[in-house]
């Protein structure tokens, strides 16, 4: 999926200003820059002029200080590195873990978006990329899980 649709996904989900985004990006590394008209550049569609695509490592940022900022720092552990590519899993697993969803609340978001899940489908999208049973996130799979993820924070 393209990195600009999911962070316009989850400003949308989570009512976030511009400014807030970049607060969120430093928040996963204080020394990372981006500033407010860019990412007010990337939330632009691609035909606007001035858009600006969304680089692997921005939304890497967001989603690591997404994680920081709802469930807060884990203390006495170094920070993890940002990953350097961003797959539909990888963002999957994020927003997972900074919502502290279990596989119960995976399948109901799921089903909400109209596009239910098997246990093994849901299981093979989180493992590792060499395991036998791993199975890529199609777009299609993302956009759902965005979209039903969205109506549960918005609330319907």
């Amino acid at each position: 999926m393209i990195t600009n649709d999911v962070l316009r996904s989850i400003r949308y989900m989570l009512d976030l200003s511009d400014q807030k985004l970049v607060d969120l990006a430093r928040l996963a590394d204080p020394g990372f820059a981006i500033e407010k008209d860019d990412v007010r550049a990337m939330l632009l569609k691609e035909d606007e002029p001035g858009h600006l695509p969304c680089s692997d490592e921005v939304l890497a940022h967001v989603l690591d200080g997404l994680i920081v900022h709802l469930r807060g720092r884990e203390e006495g552990r170094a920070p993890r590195p940002v990953e350097k590519r961003i797959s539909n899993n990888v963002v999957l697993k994020k927003l997972r873990v900074a919502f502290e969803l279990t596989d119960i609340d995976m399948h109901s978001i799921f089903a909400d978006a109209g596009f239910p899940v098997t246990k093994p489908e849901l299981s093979a999208l989180f493992r590792q990329a060499g395991h036998r049973n791993f199975r890529p996130c199609g777009d299609q799979l993302l956009r759902n899980f965005l979209k039903g993820l969205t109506l549960r924070v918005r609330g319907g």
